[in-house]
């Protein structure tokens, strides 16, 4: 099943065409949700209409129950090159209230989501890319900061979140220079999971989003959750927060169907609850 959002794009239209190409393109499939920024013309750079759309796919994304994960890619080759630039200078903020940034970096999904990284992923595109779970890239593709070449910070999560995804020497290098880096280096760090093939990266994120999508929905967003909170918890209080998180989840119908399932040699069938 495909759901094309088809809102028109705060962009003027081709001339003779009475509608905008979507700004975002989203599709359903086998438990997985596919975001497209479809941006090309633009290498995908986030205006505010592109922004409200991704968010209203993220909302989409933690609200439905058929959905365990999803992808986020960008069309034409290219991963996103952050915000448009041109809309910024005619007065626009592709900010979402609640989620900032391109409607996500300030508010992640409950759910994993994977990036999946062809041609250029740099400023707020890299940004995207750091506010995601797992990351497959394209061998070829680079990744980078560049904002203290214009005298700027990268304010949606890059400063935030690179030192907790590679060394500390790396995170300062590459947001004290802005240089770009390739995904070759990035997948020596731990910072790409799986590096493909050019044209390759979409495929890789769907193989990783199905795999998740396959187990318990109820423990593959606690564990999520676990892992992205206990960053903050106190070693004296970690183990009372995630039992907290756990004892639901070991509680749940899904977790005696996996133990029936096991014991029946059979594959699950998950019910969220």
């Amino acid at each position: 099943m495909v759901d094309h959002i088809m809102e028109r794009v705060a962009a003027p239209a081709v001339a003779g065409d009475d509608r905008c190409p979507p700004p975002v393109l989203v599709e359903v499939s086998d438990g997985v949700l596919v975001v497209t920024i479809n941006r090309p013309q633009v290498r995908n750079a986030i205006d505010l209409a592109t922004a409200r759309r991704i968010a209203a796919a993220m909302e989409r994304l933690d609200a439905d129950p058929g959905i365990s994960a999803g992808v986020i890619t960008g069309a034409g080759g290219t991963f996103c090159a952050g915000m448009d630039l041109q809309a910024f200078l005619a007065g626009e903020r592709p900010s979402v209230p609640g989620r900032g940034f391109a409607g996500l970096v300030e508010r992640p999904p409950g759910k994993p989501l994977i990036a999946a990284v062809e041609g250029f992923a740099v400023a707020g595109g890299f940004e995207i890319v750091l506010a995601c779970d797992l990351v497959t890239a394209a061998e070829g593709a680079r990744f980078g900061l560049p904002e203290v070449k214009r005298g700027l910070l990268a304010g949606g999560g890059g400063l935030l979140r690179l030192p907790s995804r590679v060394p500390l020497q790396l995170a300062m290098e590459w947001t004290l220079t802005g240089d770009t880096f390739t995904a070759e280096r990035a997948a020596e760090v731990g910072l790409v999971n799986r590096l493909t093939p050019p044209g390759g990266a979409l495929d890789a994120a769907l193989e990783l989003a199905r795999r998740v999508a396959a187990n318990g929905p109820l423990a593959v967003r606690a564990t999520k959750r676990i892992i992205v909170e206990s960053r903050d918890w106190h070693s004296s209080e970690a183990f009372a927060r995630q039992a907290e998180i756990y004892e639901p989840v070991r509680s749940s119908e899904d977790a005696k169907e996996g133990a029936r399932a096991f014991k029946e040699k059979r594959p699950p069938r998950w019910h969220g609850r």
